[in-house]
């Protein structure tokens, strides 16, 4: 007779704002492959500085052909996430990004323990995720940051790293 397995269950109780987030990267073009390969040590460099409310970063692979590399990340809570979205290393790759994607696609999606689900996806040239059965919308307007997409409300505690008038040019 085997032995009954393990069974385990997980008390989150000191997390109540908990965020997961899981962001991904697709290589659209061979130009894109270079860009996934540079950006992977850049990340993990970032995570090396232990961000505040940064409780535990994986790395994921989605797909070899194309490449589709990503990481799933937990945050104590959303200011925590936002917060470092916002400001310094992170700030400077999403401005970069929005310019010149250099090949690739972006998208996250967060999934909030009080309930709320966001994402926003950049230069994907396929369906993922989310948008594989749910409607999509140009993110403009409340639907332009993930606070706004959550109905949050409050105001941001940093400016984004593109506003959406320089992103659109209105």
């Amino acid at each position: 007779m085997a032995a009954r397995p393990s069974r385990q269950a997980v008390d989150l109780s000191e997390y109540p704002d908990l965020v997961i987030i899981y962001l991904g990267m697709r290589a659209n073009t061979l130009r894109g492959v270079f860009t996934l390969l540079r950006t992977g040590p850049r990340i993990n460099a970032t995570v090396r500085e232990n961000p505040d409310g940064l409780l535990l970063h994986e790395n994921v692979a989605y797909g070899a052909f194309p490449p589709h590399l990503g990481m799933r990340q937990y945050w104590r809570d959303f200011d925590a996430l936002e917060r470092w979205s916002r400001s310094g290393t992170h700030a400077q790759w999403w401005r970069n990004m929005l310019a010149n994607p250099r090949g690739v696609g972006f998208w996250h999606e967060a999934y909030f323990a009080k309930g709320g689900t966001e994402a926003v996806y950049v230069n994907m040239v396929r369906r993922t995720g989310l948008t594989s059965f749910g409607q999509m919308d140009e993110a403009r307007d409340s639907m332009f940051s993930a606070r706004r997409r959550l109905r949050l409300g409050g105001e941001d505690t940093l400016d984004p790293p593109v506003s959406e008038r320089d992103f659109y040019g209105d």
